[in-house]
């Protein structure tokens, strides 16, 4: 903390304001005295009607190291019902206070900040679980879950041929993808150029696979609606490929010393990504696995687009779409 500044305003019967003598002592902006004098701080009549007398702002800015973006300091108000209002002492007793209660309430907004920032750049879950001291690296938790992983058409192309479009055509598709998602109860884990990965843990299965299924359709249908307004913009146009599929995964940090992610592992995830890359082939947008639509009465919801090899992948397996018609 550098020191504060105190602004004290008395607050008469009419709901006008006048600068006390006492802030006569502190330094005060033109524009904040004049605001004072000529009754411009909504706030006094209010608060006049309900019994206030006096009023006393304290700005307590930080030192320069300690300031985060654009918070600098505490600005604090402070009024009385006393006749007489705050005395000296009062407002010295304030002034001694203030610094303390604004490290407290620093503290408690960098909490905040804090956990904001992990939750959005590592995802809802994964940003608790570090929260939470889960930061060794090669600690991971063996968990089931739906597999999300959907990458954009035509990508590659539309940076080569219109790379200014780029950074606005990637926040345009993800924040319907990524809502899509949240909204359902998944996890976005990881934003890789134009892809996607997800995770929706499956402590019960049939809900996950339901959950992503209801992601999935609320995306298209975000798409779409997207593709109209770009379109009346004439701006680049794409779609969404998405693969689906449940398993086990490594849930946890990898990494070196000085850099760890945290992230999921493990065959169900590259099989995520395969089928997510066959979508060009058979010409769908999303597809799903076999694991993945045999779970409780998913396949009612789903049709058969054949049986496909993948890549890095043992064995040939069938691979689903929604059915339109279920």
């Amino acid at each position: 903390m550098t020191g504060s500044s105190v602004l004290a305003i008395a607050i008469h019967a009419e709901g006008e304001a006048a600068v006390n003598d006492r802030a006569r002592s502190v330094t005060l902006t033109p524009k904040a005295a004049g605001l004072a004098y000529h009754g411009d701080f909504s706030v006094l009549p209010e608060w006049r009607a309900e019994g206030m007398t006096d009023y006393v702002a304290i700005i307590t800015r930080f030192a320069t190291e300690g300031v985060i973006g654009e918070m600098d300091g505490v600005y604090s108000a402070w009024a009385t019902r006393d006749p007489e209002g705050f005395t000296d002492d009062q407002i010295a007793a304030l002034k001694r206070i203030v610094p303390h209660l604004g490290l407290a309430i620093k503290s408690v907004s960098l909490a905040r900040m804090i956990r904001t920032l992990m939750e959005t750049y590592l995802g809802r879950d994964a940003g608790q679980r570090v929260l939470s001291g889960r930061i060794v690296r090669g600690i991971a938790e063996q968990i089931d879950a739906v597999v999300w992983f959907s990458d954009l058409r035509g990508f590659t192309r539309i940076s080569d041929t219109a790379p200014e479009e780029v950074m606005s055509l990637l926040n345009d598709y993800s924040d319907v993808i990524i809502s899509g998602i949240d909204e359902h109860g998944g996890d976005v884990l990881k934003l890789i150029g134009d892809g996607t990965l997800a995770i929706f843990r499956a402590e019960d299965r049939l809900h996950a696979c339901n959950a992503a299924l209801s992601a999935a359709i609320a995306a298209r249908e975000g798409v779409v609606e997207l593709n109209k307004h770009r379109a009346a913009k004439s701006k680049p146009l794409t779609d969404m490929y998405l693969g689906l599929h449940v398993g086990n995964v490594f849930y946890g940090n990898v990494g070196s010393r000085e850099r760890l992610d945290f992230t999921v592992l493990g065959p169900a995830v590259n099989e995520a990504s395969r089928i997510a890359a066959m979508c060009r082939s058979v010409d769908q947008p999303i597809l799903m696995s076999t694991a993945f639509a045999e779970v409780g009465n998913i396949r009612n919801r789903l049709v058969s687009v054949g049986r496909y090899a993948l890549r890095g992948v043992s064995h040939p397996q069938e691979l689903f779409t929604l059915n339109p018609e279920a």
